[in-house]
């Protein structure tokens, strides 16, 4: 069976592994027709992917066909077209009892702590596959990041009516952006890049600052003189993570939605006096799953525009170092398989 390798940072490889096994009582074997490449992958190859170690498969966005289920299996049968799940809950910890198997005490993510589907089969949970007869493969793998934006936002519990700011604007900052407008919250989106906030305007018509040498007054000024009461950051730098700080409104809540391999540190007092709300977000649950199918099996999201860039998995060792390397033209790339 095919597959590309991550044998250490910075050197894909193709390799051949052994086929897989017939699925479990209550597993599925699927075919990965269509793997999305996001942060995560691209922070792996740099070597600076926490919970992670090499060699490794990469590829935990993914666009699957059941080939073959178990006897227990209800959910899918062979043919379907799905979008996974790619955390892999214990489902007896602390966490997973009370209702939060995204951050399992010993999760295991698919392309991150354990090979994932940048090969041609894998076997799977079923109850991890969410099939659609509507959804193409493109957009199936996609699911996976507006889960997590989705996730991402709920973790801020919005309010109708109250200020959001969103800073980033890479497809995780979007599909926050995206949950965050659908629950009529007031957002604005802040990007480094003008070609991102260009996207974010025309794309989702969202209103979108730039950062200058003064983001406070920025922030603002776009909300009419008040700092908003939700902020979600979605760079994973830590930089931009520490600064976020002083950006969020007295009683505010301040999500932290990327993930970077560094300390963040803030003044105590500045928190203290704000009374600041700091969450965490990670992964997302099976509910934020069958909310984004629904969203693009209903139309309400197109992700066709994020997908700017795509190729064979026999030439992902020599195309992935360009995406790594990054470029305002690249957004979402997506592997065929």
């Amino acid at each position: 069976m095919r597959a590309v390798t991550l044998l250490e940072p910075g050197r894909l490889a193709a390799t051949t592994i052994p086929e897989e096994a017939d699925p479990g009582p209550s597993e599925a074997l699927v075919a990965v027709r269509r793997v999305g490449v996001c942060g995560t992958d691209l922070h792996a190859f740099h070597g600076r992917q926490p919970f992670f170690s090499y060699p490794r498969i990469l590829g935990h966005e993914l666009g699957v066909e059941v080939l073959a289920v178990g006897g227990e299996v209800g959910n899918v049968r062979p043919g379907d077209r799905c979008a996974l799940r790619p955390y892999l809950e214990c489902g007896s910890c602390d966490a997973c009892l009370r209702g939060r198997p995204n951050c399992c005490t010993r999760l295991v993510v698919l392309g991150v702590h354990a090979d994932g589907g940048m090969r041609e089969r894998v076997v799977v949970p079923a109850d991890h596959l969410y099939p659609s007869a509507v959804l193409s493969f493109d957009q199936a793998a996609l699911v996976e990041t507006l889960s997590i934006g989705g996730h991402a936002a709920a973790r801020g519990a919005p309010v109708a009516g109250e200020r959001a700011l969103v800073i980033g604007a890479g497809p995780i900052g979007l599909a926050v952006s995206l949950s965050l407008l659908a629950a009529r919250v007031e957002t604005v989106i802040c990007d480094t890049r003008p070609e991102r906030r260009d996207f974010a305007r025309s794309w989702a018509r969202l209103r979108v600052i730039a950062p200058g040498v003064d983001l406070a007054e920025a922030v603002r000024e776009a909300f009419g003189g008040e700092l908003p009461t939700l902020l979600v950051e979605a760079t994973g730098n830590a930089a931009s993570m520490a600064s976020a700080f002083s950006l969020v409104a007295h009683g505010g809540r301040l999500v932290f939605a990327g993930l970077v391999q560094a300390d963040i540190a803030f003044h105590d007092p500045e928190l203290h006096r704000r009374e600041l709300t700091l969450l965490a977000s990670r992964n997302a649950t099976a509910s934020d799953f069958v909310r984004s199918v629904a969203s693009l099996e209903e139309g309400r999201v197109d992700v066709g525009p994020w997908l700017t860039h795509r190729c064979a998995l026999a030439d992902v060792p020599e195309v992935f170092p360009a995406w790594a390397a990054g470029g305002s033209e690249i957004y979402k790339p997506l592997v065929e398989i």
